[in-house]
């Protein structure tokens, strides 16, 4: 029996407090707002009782932003998407900004297990003034449990609109893009850190953002698979190529880390449920 749940997360600011409230359907919520920077950031963990998605299961997650609040949004793990007999397993996400909102969108990695049949998709609409920090971390199979991506496929969607769209379909059967030079290069971990605006970002914005992460590219062990990039006007982008997962989310945090100073002049913190 394939499950369907649902999750409206809407934040405002109240009294000069960033406030979350939300409505959920089926095995999907988020748990007490807390505010381990004060009242200005709301952090609240997504939860899916379930653990995981497999054939017919759908996820539907809408998140919207007020002017002047600001949310931060995490898992307490990895999403899980499990061999899949037959139909789709889909997780769609859709994200609204109004002006002079923020928000960071902050899930642990996506599992895909071999014989998965995996639909994984994040739109974001974002008014002028609005700013969104996130990230999207795909792992391949459990290579250190010796389950390895052999059957399946995986369809990823990253799109703020109007401005940029990735979107492409990894099969277990193409080898050439599992283990060519061009490819992932036998690499089964995936990390894409973003910075996306719902107006132009000026030029020398942009330019420090790209001058902090391709410092700390530099001196990562990852440097070789790893890369940052503006590829329009409102979007910066990190890339990493990974074995594993640790690696690849331990450079998207020092990223993350570098990048929020320079954006909000807030500390380079981590969620608290990060360190448990």
């Amino acid at each position: 029996m394939a499950w369907h749940a649902g999750l409206r997360l809407d934040y405002a600011q109240e009294g000069g407090r960033s406030v979350a409230r939300f409505a959920h359907q089926g095995p999907l919520r988020i748990l007490q707002s807390l505010y381990p920077e004060g009242d200005g950031v709301c952090h609240n963990v997504l939860v899916h009782p379930p653990g995981g998605l497999v054939a017919g299961d759908t996820l539907e997650v809408q998140v919207t932003a007020a002017g002047g609040s600001h949310g931060l949004v995490t898992t307490p793990g990895a999403s899980r998407f499990y061999r899949s007999e037959g139909a789709e397993a889909l997780q769609d996400v859709r994200i609204h900004l109004q002006p002079g909102a923020r928000l960071e969108w902050l899930p642990l990695e996506a599992l895909y297990y071999s014989g998965c049949n995996a639909h994984n998709r994040l739109r974001m609409r974002l008014e002028p003034g609005a700013e969104l920090l996130g990230w999207d971390l795909a792992a391949l199979g459990l290579p250190q449990a010796q389950q390895p991506f052999v059957r399946g496929s995986v369809l990823q969607h990253l799109e703020l609109q109007g401005a940029w769209l990735e979107r492409g379909r990894i099969a277990a059967e193409d080898q050439r893009l599992l283990d060519g030079p061009l490819g992932l290069a036998g690499h089964r971990c995936l990390g894409t850190l973003f910075f996306v605006a719902g107006s132009e970002i000026p030029r020398q914005r942009r330019d420090d953002l790209l001058e902090s992460a391709r410092a700390l590219l530099e001196a990562h062990p990852l440097v070789a698979s790893a890369g940052a990039t503006s590829p329009g006007p409102r979007v910066v982008v990190v890339r990493v190529l990974a074995p594993l997962v640790e690696p690849a989310l331990q450079l998207l945090k020092q990223v993350r880390h570098a990048w929020r100073p320079l954006l909000w002049n807030l500390p380079g913190v981590d969620p608290r449920g990060w360190a448990i």
